[in-house]
């Protein structure tokens, strides 16, 4: 997991980021990959993650309202 993926947004980009969503799930299901266990600073990072509120304006959102 310690691979980002950056898709650009394209004219197929709603359907990029689901078919790598679709791939990674596939590969995470293989019996051989869930026989592995996970690190334990890694799943700590996650919960944290997690944890946290979510962010009102992600990267490259606005706060602008045609009701303002």
């Amino acid at each position: 997991m310690s691979q980002r993926f950056h898709i650009r947004q394209s004219e197929h980009g709603g359907r990029q980021w689901l078919s790598v969503l679709v791939d990674a799930m596939e590969e995470a299901s293989r019996p051989e990959i869930r026989k592995v266990p996970c690190d334990k600073q890694l799943l700590a990072a996650v919960e944290a993650r997690l944890s946290r509120p979510a962010v009102a304006y992600p990267c490259y959102g606005s706060a602008f309202s045609f009701r303002n």
